[in-house]
């Protein structure tokens, strides 16, 4: 058994919302999270139905709270509610406190309140009708994570629309590649944005976009520059200029089916262009105030702050918090400027009550040798929680003797698939070194072997064997939902299939391991494959190319591998080259770490590339397919090279 790190004390666990919860459902004697689990699994109806009810959703519930139980892709959760996303984060105008705290790498501070963020969605609401956005429309939002991007999705869909984001540094292409699928009729842009000490200029990236996206009516510019440059007047409005002749006045909101889409994130490209994921307005806003509420214990008046961009699914996850009547504390830049402690302070400062970010960061605080607690105030800090990646055993020993000993350490994991968690939090009991703390509420989460059979204390596939409300509806344009299908169930029939590789403990948590198929997992940020050879295979230098996540270091490194054109020879020049046109067209989280030449790439009869073959090569595991491969040979030259030896 892992080493128990933390355990709440009594007084604790007898004033947290889940125990609470328990005692409505009567399960109180003594409440047991492993018990409210199983009720929550047995009982979906009946637990679903209370967290409408504890978590005070706003809107006509109906009468159904679940059709189609047993047929995962086809259920369909509180099929004759009606209700409104921003009307919910927008209800709790006398929680105390701020609404939103930002703060901006470069010092600015900006504290909004309640009426404050009120009054302008009300402004943005009114410019966005007259512009002629309805219901189901889409609105593409290409921003920092400041308080106009929060307040433009309130806008947007307090009008029952379609909200989607990525953050400014991802390149032209990048971006195209995931709103041109969506035909937005907004685009909402920055004219540039701070990292590192530098200011990045982004107006023209912004023209650019518009000018691809036939669909676009109106491109929206919100300012980030200390001088804003010229607009062309006949291409674009500032923020200001949009919502000037609208005065604030009361709000209305569209309400809408539950199941109707409220947001579009991306997958990540592994095989193509993203795959753009719908997610319902009742099930993100439900998923969302049941982990805030019951796996975070957040409560009116606390201060949420987690280390994100608008790119992320956390950033979704974040400004959630709002329904719950907490503060949401964001920052945009660099977490480590002017120095390590960047964020810590800020966690002081603002008396941060649950504080998040990714493993990566903990990891390369601890190596920095930072210790947050030295000289800090985090008495209010009663939560951190980490995602992204799996947090190494020696990350919790970090956090439990620099940060904080008596600290919820909740290391969560699921992912943009399901705009939440398929493990969570556990505010009434203890932490263990290297576990995620338990299975979050309402989701049967397995782990089986490659026959589709249980395992326990086992390393193996994690499941989901239940519906539960934030699976997406649908894949955009994907009218038979083949490609929905394939992405989840074709593994195993009627059961989701995640594509981590995690082992089921017995302390009801789960060890992470990495993911168990292409994907790539740098710093906690998953990315696809297809936008980087996207960017590489437009230089004449290089043929063809493989990309994989090598484990490195409690992490994930990139590894390019390049097949050249005959003459040509990998020098610096080279790779500096591959990795520009990487930054520039896709993201900085898109450039390797390491760059190799091949001469020749393994790939299926049918003329595919296995990244999955060469990477199980490079770590040493047996290869499962080689039968498939029309060239076996070539995973030879992947074998035991020196630069990627620890």
């Amino acid at each position: 058994m892992n080493q128990e790190l933390w355990r709440p004390s009594q007084d604790r666990i007898d004033t947290t919302n889940l125990t609470r919860f328990a005692e409505s459902v009567g399960l109180n004697d003594p409440v047991d999270y492993d018990t409210l689990w199983q009720f929550s699994i047995d009982h979906p109806e009946a637990f679903w139905a209370e967290v409408w009810t504890q978590c005070e959703i706003v809107g006509d519930r109906g009468d159904t709270v679940l059709q189609v139980r047993d047929e995962l892709m086809d259920s369909r959760f509180f099929p004759g509610a009606r209700l409104n996303f921003a009307e919910n984060l927008l209800a709790t105008g006398s929680a105390p406190g701020p609404a939103i705290i930002s703060l901006a790498e470069h010092g600015t501070r900006t504290e909004v309140s309640r009426t404050e963020l009120a009054d302008t969605v009300s402004r943005l609401q009114q410019a966005m009708r007259a512009s002629g956005l309805t219901a189901g429309d889409r609105v593409a939002a290409v921003l920092p994570n400041t308080v106009e991007a929060i307040a433009c999705m309130l806008a947007a869909t307090s009008l029952g629309a379609v909200w989607s984001s990525c953050s400014p540094d991802f390149g032209v292409s990048g971006i195209l590649d995931r709103f041109g699928q969506i035909e937005p009729t907004l685009l909402i842009c920055c004219d540039g944005y701070h990292y590192n000490g530098k200011t990045f200029e982004t107006l023209e990236n912004g023209l650019e976009i518009a000018a691809a996206l036939p669909s676009v009516t109106q491109l929206i510019v919100v300012s980030q520059l200390e001088e804003a440059p010229e607009l062309p007047q006949d291409r674009a409005t500032t923020f200001d200029a949009f919502i000037e002749t609208y005065e604030a006045g009361p709000l209305t909101f569209t309400r809408v089916g539950f199941s109707d889409p409220l947001y579009i994130l991306f997958s990540s490209g592994t095989t193509g262009k993203p795959k753009c994921i719908v997610h319902s307005v009742g099930g993100t806003l439900l998923q969302h105030a049941k982990e805030h509420r019951l796996q975070c214990d957040l409560k009116p008046g606390d201060k949420l702050f987690y280390f994100t961009t608008c790119g992320w699914m956390m950033w979704n996850w974040l400004v959630s918090a709002l329904a719950s009547g907490a503060s949401v504390v964001l920052f945009d830049g660099n977490p480590f400027f002017p120095n390590g402690y960047r964020l810590a302070d800020i966690a002081a400062n603002e008396g941060v009550t649950h504080f998040g970010t990714s493993a990566k960061y903990l990891d390369a605080c601890s190596k920095a040798e930072i210790s947050p607690a030295s000289g800090r105030d985090f008495s209010a800090l009663r939560a951190i929680f980490s995602t992204g990646s799996p947090l190494a055993p020696d990350g919790f020993d970090y956090v439990y003797e620099h940060w904080k000993a008596d600290v919820c350490l909740s290391s969560v994991a699921g992912g943009t698939d399901i705009v939440g968690c398929f493990l969570s939090g556990n505010p009434i009991g203890p932490v263990y070194r290297g576990e995620c703390q338990k299975r979050a509420l309402g989701l049967d989460v397995r782990v089986f072997d490659p026959a589709g059979q249980p395992l326990e204390g086992e390393p193996g596939e994690l499941v989901c064997l239940n519906a539960h409300p934030s699976m997406p509806t649908r894949f955009w344009n994907d009218p038979e939902r083949a490609r929905y299908r394939k992405a989840y169930f074709e593994r195993f029939d009627n059961i989701w299939h995640h594509g981590d590789y995690v082992t089921l403990t017995e302390n009801g948590g789960m060890v992470f391991y990495g993911r168990s198929d292409a994907t790539l997992n740098p710093g906690g940020v998953r990315i696809g494959t297809a936008e980087i050879y996207e960017q590489v295979e437009r230089i004449d230098d290089v043929l063809e190319a493989i990309v994989i996540g090598q484990d490195w270091d409690n992490d994930t490194r990139l590894v390019l591998f390049v097949r050249l054109a005959e003459g040509v020879t990998l020098d610096d020049a080279l790779i500096k080259r591959i990795r520009t046109d990487i930054r520039n067209g896709a993201s900085p989280r898109h450039v390797p770490a390491i760059v190799l030449a091949v001469d020749d790439i393994p790939r299926t009869k049918s003329g595919k590339i296995t990244e999955l073959a060469v990477r199980d090569v490079v770590h040493g595991r047996p290869v499962q397919n080689v039968h498939a491969l029309a060239n076996p040979s070539a995973l030879d030259l992947f074998r035991d090279l020196p630069e990627l030896q620890p």
